[in-house]
């Protein structure tokens, strides 16, 4: 209880950092929310009052005033006159005051900033005809533009070393008196406010580890922290890989680069965990048998591993979360990142069980299924089969999908040679290998699943989300930004192309649907698929992967975009979905010890982050 109370204070101490890789001004603006949240004078009702309270759950949801999908600055749906009149009644002291900075001042920066549609419009530029760097509003880089950036690096890597860090991973670069410099996250560097606490709260953990090898990662961890140095982080992640055995686990540090554009820069995130010993055994088979699946891949024999090491898969129940996790989370994690890690020591790949359920729950009363299949035989064997799809489609997403296949000698890592279609390629061959064997009797003989229509709802439930349900979640007119959103649609769009007389697309009352007739065909299809892209990974062919993305994954129809607003808009559901943290509650002696811990369930997501901005808000607010 001691190791979870401490991992989640070192998860939700760096929260803040998220906030400002998102967006510079990200910490100013959510503080002037907040002081409106709590010393606000004025009448707290109406249309205007209901609007601002909206748009402040929306940043705090995607950490920062741009959308955590689309990336687009969010519209506040209220006027900038309200806005001054409600900083104007709100305790000044309370305001993220700038030094000689008036309230009127304050007033004037924040307006600019939530209603210049003009600035800082996309948190990520993804489009490859623009300045990828230039063009985007995060705060990985100030002064540089995309040419600037791929030079500095090109002259950093070294295309010969076997085991090269992860450069960028933990840094801002920028241009100060015509020199390109890195400022490193770290103790004593940018961010060290809340890298300390961090730290200090990883230093609690260690004395109470489950055992030397989790021990050993935290040191590790901690070090990373300290130094900021890359290799180090290596060492921690090949001493986290190799920690099988406990129980309680984190992820904790910069990991993910999806929010930067060129694939460099990792975003700040934790999750704190327990293994769940039952369902582990299921996705646990798969991993025992990630050999047999290798070698069985319709991909080309020399870009498949010859012996797979290392995988470790589990299931887990999510304790907490924070940064790029929260609350918006993925379902699965596959990490380390790193090839040569990967290819050599091996992966953790775990399966979010709680938030998978929780999500399951929640679609069984959404009306999704019923509007959008188009056979009540389609909605029965969703409502039979869909969470044991699901379950084993994260799980070979995560196991056998990101730990499969291997890069050419010679060459660069994906951020390399992919560049900003990277993440998406990944994504869709990760994908692509679980939607091939979601239909093999592999599964059936390991008894992972009882049948073949597990598989037939797996492929019904990709198609129909990559096609149509998906665009939900955008505006009319929008192109699809995100990289998971992107490869989804990739998919289904590249193998309907090819798949006259195996699926179509069918109207019926005015209302499209997506008809499959020949599943066995169509899981070839997904293989051919997957076949190229792991070539295009393997021999980094940009060309080949920009072509992918450009023609598939980006550009909505328009007409079936529109027929899908107005078809959800009748269902009334969010597009989105996120999670309210646990509260870990430590009972402490007459000493100041630790006796116990309580977990307490909170129901109001707004008290929760106004709770975390007084007792998790380390980084000053910059101008």
């Amino acid at each position: 209880k001691k190791l979870l109370y401490y991992l989640s204070e070192a998860a939700l101490s760096g929260r803040d950092m998220i906030y400002d890789q998102n967006y510079r001004h990200n910490l100013y603006i959510r503080r002037t929310l907040e002081a409106i949240m709590r010393s606000y004078q004025g009448e707290r009702t109406g249309l205007d009052w209901e609007a601002f309270l909206v748009f402040t759950k929306r940043v705090w949801f995607s950490n920062g005033i741009h959308h955590h999908y689309s990336s687009k600055k969010i519209e506040p749906g209220f006027s900038g006159d309200y806005l001054r009149e409600l900083i104007k009644h709100t305790d000044a002291t309370s305001l993220p005051l700038l030094d000689g900075q008036s309230v009127e001042e304050l007033t004037a920066k924040v307006q600019r900033i939530l209603f210049d549609p003009g600035l800082d419009a996309k948190r990520v530029n993804q489009d490859a005809s623009g300045d990828l760097v230039a063009d985007s509003a995060n705060n990985y880089y100030e002064g540089l533009t995309q040419a600037e950036v791929e030079a500095f690096y090109a002259q950093a890597n070294d295309p010969s070393d076997a085991t090269p860090i992860s450069y960028g991973l933990n840094s801002k670069l920028i241009k100060k008196n015509g020199q390109i410099q890195e400022r490193i996250w770290k103790v004593g560097g940018m961010y060290s406010q809340a890298i300390e606490q961090v730290v200090g709260w990883l230093e609690k953990a260690v004395t109470v580890a489950e055992n030397d090898k989790q021990k050993k990662a935290l040191e590790l961890l901690i070090a990373f922290y300290r130094t900021g140095q890359l290799r180090v982080f290596d060492n921690y992640s090949i001493a986290w890989v190799q920690d099988v055995d406990s129980d309680v686990d984190v992820i904790n540090g910069f990991i993910e680069v999806y929010g930067d554009a060129m694939g460099y820069r990792g975003a700040f995130e934790s999750v704190v965990s327990i293994r769940d010993p039952i369902a582990t055994k299921r996705i646990a088979t798969i991993g025992d048998n990630a050999q047999w699946f290798e070698d069985r891949s319709p991909i080309h024999s020399e870009h498949k591993k010859k012996e797979v090491t290392g995988i470790s898969a589990k299931v887990i129940s999510v304790v907490m979360e924070s940064g790029d996790s929260s609350p918006s989370t993925p379902i699965g994690i596959n990490l380390p990142n790193a090839n040569w890690i990967r290819a050599t020591k091996g992966s953790k790949s775990v399966s979010l069980g709680n938030i998978v359920r929780a999500h399951n729950e929640a679609s069984k009363t959404s009306g999704l299924l019923e509007e959008f299949a188009f056979t009540q035989e389609e909605v029965a064997l969703s409502r039979k089969w869909a969470s044991l799809a699901l379950d084993l489609e994260v799980d070979m997403h995560e196991v056998i999908g990101h730990a499969s296949g291997q890069i050419n000698p010679g060459v660069g890592t994906p951020k390399e040679t992919l560049k900003a279609y990277g993440s998406t390629l990944e994504e869709a061959r990760a994908d692509l290998v679980a939607l091939y064997y979601m239909m093999d009797l592999k599964l059936v003989e390991l008894g992972l699943m009882p049948g073949l229509d597990v598989g037939r709802v797996a492929y019904d439930g990709f198609l129909k989300n990559g096609l149509l349900v998906q665009l939900l979640r955008l505006d009319l007119g929008d192109d699809i930004e995100e990289a998971h959103m992107r490869n989804r649609q990739l998919i289904a769009k590249w193998v309907m192309e090819r798949a006259a007389g195996v699926a179509e697309l069918k109207k019926r009352d005015g209302k499209t649907f997506v008809v499959i007739h020949d599943y066995a065909k169509l899981r070839g299809l997904f293989g051919q698929l997957l076949r190229e892209i792991q070539r295009i990974k393997s021999e980094g062919d940009y060309e080949a992967g920009k072509a992918l993305v450009e023609n598939y994954g980006v550009k909505v129809d328009p007409e079936i975009h529109r027929e899908v607003l107005e078809r959800v808009k009748a269902l009334n559901i969010a597009s989105y979905s996120g999670f309210i943290n646990p509260k870990l509650i430590p009972i402490r002696d007459a000493n100041g010890g630790i006796m116990d811990v309580k977990i307490e369930y909170p129901q109001d997501f707004t008290r929760q982050h106004l709770e975390y901005s007084e007792s998790h808000s380390f980084l000053p607010t910059y101008n």
